[in-house]
């Protein structure tokens, strides 16, 4: 398996990518939305790929989501709201998040094959991964929410971060990982 399978870190957003051969399969998770000009790069990809190649997109609809709607029980809802105000920076920072890639693959000349939304929702109970992801998820969101937050919410959340704290997100066993992902399938002709 290993010699039919390369990966390659490349900016996307560059002119110039590496040589990448004409591979029948080309995976992009979570990470076209990050992009300047996605259609500029699945144009590339398009013209990449071996003929009736595979281009497989899976993104994200947004964070996952951890605490129950009830938690923290000083500051209730409080993931939500930091949701909302990840939403509002995300608008204006990311605009291709949550994008329908069905179309952009279609413009950049792919037959979409397929598309399939994946819900997730795996119970925690007490699981020290599922805790750690929480934390990593919950630490990346409140650097985009630190400015908008209130302060009541904003030290609530800094206290579920504080992994010395009793009320840490790692010590909690009522945490879940609640999200989607879609997955589009285009080929080249």
């Amino acid at each position: 398996m290993q010699e039919r399978v390369h990966t390659v870190q490349a900016d996307l957003d560059a002119d110039g990518w590496p040589d990448l051969g004409t591979p029948d399969l080309v995976w992009a998770s979570a990470s076209m939305h990050h992009l300047a000009n996605p259609d500029h790069a699945l144009r590339k990809v398009h013209d990449t790929l071996a003929p009736g190649g595979l281009f497989a997109v899976v993104e994200l609809s947004g964070f996952p989501r951890f605490l129950p709607e009830t938690a923290p029980q000083d500051r209730p809802g409080l993931e939500e709201r930091c949701h909302t105000a990840s939403d509002h920076y995300h608008a204006e920072h990311v605009s291709h998040r949550g994008a329908d890639w069905g179309p952009k693959l279609i413009d950049a000349g792919f037959t979409l094959e397929g598309e399939r939304v994946f819900t997730v929702n795996i119970d925690g109970s007490g699981n020290p991964a599922i805790g750690a992801y929480a934390l990593s998820s919950l630490r990346r969101l409140r650097g985009s929410v630190a400015d908008t937050l209130p302060a009541e919410d904003l030290a609530a959340l800094d206290r579920l971060l504080d992994t010395d704290s009793p009320h840490s997100i790692t010590r909690r066993d009522d945490l879940a990982v609640r999200t989607e992902r879609t997955v589009w399938a285009a080929r080249r002709g």
